[in-house]
């Protein structure tokens, strides 16, 4: 028999199986050919949440959540983050390698030249509501680009699909500059392509009066690596949701919308903002004692720490905590980094989340840097989003290219009633009245 395969009894039948193993996985389906008989459907998996199911091979991003191991195409998150630009992470994630000078000048030429938005996208900006929220108008107004580009329907075509690339992950900073100047009803600023991405999108934020906006280096360098740290990160919510609206061939706009959508979600995106108003309770470095404390009895909890694939510490929360210190002499010191600083150093002392492997997430500092740069808490899912686009169409692109993926279509296991007689109207018991009976 071979070694690498697992044998099952099935003690309804006394039938025995040989199932092979590949890559420490079984496949779901060869579970089918275990039945009772001729009319059994076969043996299925329950996994809510897909807490132990594989839904794909990927090459992109390797997670080692035992050893806080995060790592894009083989590269080390802090070595991509120390060394590397956010647009030669977009590229390495999108092709598999890092590009060579000549051809991140080409990637970078070409993201700068589609950094402009059609008019009738600026004019339906314009439409929302003055206290719309951002991730509302960036999910909306993504998936509205698909009225604009009809040809990226032809998501078969290598070249127009590359095209579709393109313009997203250069058009997402302009879509949320406009979303965040709409809430504060500044007029939008259109993109200058003699300066970088990440600096074109802080001039598209915050240029005034002045004839060019020059960001300051430091928090421009910050800003970047939020975005490299944010690019993607596995089969998470939101690039389960790439992967399957992406199975439904739908065209590269409305399936990203549709990624953005669930990283919208408070579950998701939205930890950092959690932090914020955990910090804002606290008040005070030295009601933190008094604040975990609470948590251990059970009232709260301690936001930004622990993770579902982490069982060690976040390794872009080191990262970025070494950030928030460059940002915070720039921005001045904000006194959240003190409160978040002594309750990480409280928690990674007591045995009660210790055992629990509770470790600060890359929520944990991220919204405290945010702040300092002068984002309202509305506004930082929408960071989330910008760099995580270049994640998801890395996700699709490898999906579409996947000869084993099909629609995607879970099963399900039929809890509800048999077959039911029909009752005509006139004598349909009400359903209150029938609980009652």
């Amino acid at each position: 028999m071979a070694q690498d395969t697992l044998t099952i009894i099935d003690n309804r039948t006394q039938q025995t199986y040989t199932l092979p193993i590949e890559n420490g996985a079984i496949r779901a389906m060869d579970l089918r050919q275990i039945k009772t008989g001729p009319d059994d459907f076969g043996l299925m998996t329950y996994d809510p949440a897909f807490m132990n199911t594989a839904s794909c091979r990927s090459s992109i991003t390797f997670i080692d959540g035992e050893r806080g191991i995060l790592r894009y195409r083989g590269y080390p998150i802090e070595a991509l983050a120390a060394q590397c630009t956010f647009l030669e992470v977009a590229y390495l994630l999108l092709f598999g390698e890092l590009p060579t000078e000549a051809e991140l000048t080409r990637w970078a030429s070409e993201i700068a030249h589609h950094t402009v938005l059609h008019t009738a996208i600026e004019k339906f900006m314009e439409g929302f509501r003055y206290n719309a929220h951002p991730m509302g108008m960036l999910v909306s107004t993504v998936a509205a680009l698909s009225s604009v580009y009809p040809e990226a329907n032809d998501i078969h075509d290598p070249e127009n699909r590359l095209h579709q690339i393109v313009r997203l992950i250069a058009k997402a900073p302009s879509i949320a500059a406009i979303a965040y100047r709409h809430s504060k009803g500044f007029p939008c600023v259109h993109p200058d392509s003699e300066l970088g991405y990440t600096e074109n999108f802080m001039s598209m934020l915050w240029k005034m009066a002045e004839p060019k906006y020059v960001a300051n280096p430091v928090l421009a360098r910050a800003l970047d690596t939020l975005f490299i740290l944010h690019a993607d990160h596995e089969q998470n919510c939101s690039a389960n949701a790439m992967r399957s609206v992406g199975s439904a061939h739908t065209d590269p706009y409305l399936t990203t919308a549709a990624a953005a959508a669930a990283l919208a979600g408070p579950l998701h995106g939205g930890a950092n903002e959690a932090v914020l108003q955990m910090l804002d309770e606290i008040g005070a470095k030295q009601n933190v004692p008094a604040y975990v404390k609470k948590v251990k009895a059970g009232h709260g909890k301690l936001m930004g720490f622990g993770h579902r694939v982490y069982k060690n510490y976040d390794p872009r929360a080191k990262i970025i905590k070494q950030t928030a210190e460059q940002v915070f002499e720039v921005t001045g010191r904000n006194a959240k980094l003190d409160i978040a600083l002594e309750l990480e150093r409280i928690a990674l002392e007591d045995d009660y989340f210790i055992k629990r492997k509770l470790y600060p997430n890359v929520d944990f500092y991220s919204g405290i840097i945010y702040q300092a740069m002068g984002f309202t808490p509305k506004m930082f899912t929408v960071l989330f989003a910008i760099p995580r686009v270049a994640g998801w169409l890395a996700q699709w692109q490898e999906m579409l290219n996947d000869p084993e993926q099909k629609i995607a279509r879970p099963r399900q296991i039929w809890t509800g009633p048999e077959v039911r007689e029909f009752a005509p109207l006139n004598k349909r018991a009400s359903a209150a009245s029938s609980r009652e009976t």
